[in-house]
């Protein structure tokens, strides 16, 4: 059994100011579900910082002290085929600060829909290796806002993304690196002008597109994943937050992570998976340092005549 959860279909959460989403990895993994199978399950999600990067400059803020993102999200998979999945999610997200006036914000944010192909597989005796295509899009679920930085809960941008990535395995020892590109709709804030370089008249913002690569390697067995990762989101355009100035939805929002990211199915638990992990910001542009940890418990549901088990697509 193998169960890919949606977490990183959070990703869009990951641009949102001061929130990278640290969660378990399905479009960022090379496993698929099979045919007519479907894993569903809630992950639990905590992040928080006090330190952060205005532009480049590392500091702290006293009147809003350590803010704190937490999450709890329906992620799903499902099998088209044994080579094409289908992925969502759908997360609601609260945030608070620990000092100052801020009020902390709350809702459903943006959910996701993604497809995820094994567009090629080749195995040998003891080595794997795959490529895989995926594409998807994200929408915001609720009309929160995205001009109340570091509270608010999301960027309210409709967002799509295209992504390859390509995995080797040797006996049980992977290795897996991905990168993609996200095209990021314009938002609309509740105010007629407001400033960034220049004096901007209406109440459009005009939001920059972004890069992602991810890094993982580890341990995949058929029972237990260990995998450390590391991870970097480019913004491309935006500016710098001013000195003592609130976050905007348009900032430059650079940042490097690194993580530790575990799976595992109990043999007594049939059809359940379990997943936890965490990862620590090291780097970064108008973003906070942000310490995120999570776990998630998920079961894969059957809707084919024979309950096939659930395959690691890059097992040799």
């Amino acid at each position: 059994m193998r169960c890919n959860n949606a977490g990183r279909l959070l990703l869009a959460a990951a641009c949102c100011f001061f929130w990278s989403a640290g969660q378990a990895q399905t479009d960022l993994d090379a496993l698929t579900m099979n045919k007519k199978q479907l894993c569903v399950g809630f992950q639990y999600s905590h992040n928080s910082w006090d330190h952060y990067w205005e532009g480049t400059l590392k500091r702290t803020n006293e009147n809003i002290g350590t803010i704190t993102t937490q999450s709890v999200a329906l992620m799903g998979n499902y099998g088209i085929s044994n080579k094409v999945n289908l992925l969502f999610a759908v997360p609601y997200v609260f945030t608070k600060a620990s000092a100052g006036t801020l009020q902390g914000q709350k809702g459903f944010q943006d959910g996701t829909l993604a497809a995820k192909w094994n567009a090629f597989q080749h195995k040998g005796e003891k080595q794997a290796f795959s490529l895989f295509a995926l594409a998807g899009v994200s929408a915001p679920l609720s009309n929160y806002t995205p001009d109340f930085l570091p509270m608010s809960i999301g960027l309210h941008s409709r967002a799509a993304f295209v992504r390859g990535l390509a995995d080797y395995q040797r006996g049980k020892f992977f290795i897996t690196g991905s990168a993609s590109y996200h095209l990021r709709n314009n938002v609309d804030i509740a105010r007629t002008a407001y400033y960034t370089t220049e004096m901007h008249y209406t109440n459009e913002v005009e939001m920059p597109d972004m890069w992602y690569a991810n890094l993982r390697t580890g341990y995949r067995g058929r029972q237990l994943i260990v995998e450390a990762t590391a991870d970097r989101t480019t913004t491309l355009g935006g500016f710098d937050i001013r000195r003592n100035d609130m976050p905007f939805p348009s900032n430059r929002m650079n940042l490097t992570n690194v993580g530790l990211s575990l799976r595992y199915e109990p043999g007594w638990l049939k059809w359940v998976t379990l997943t936890a992990g965490g990862t620590h910001a090291v780097a970064g542009r108008n973003m906070g340092q942000a310490t995120a940890y999570y776990a998630g418990a998920f079961y894969i549901f059957n809707f084919g005549k024979k309950a096939a088990v659930t395959k690691t697509s890059q097992t040799p």
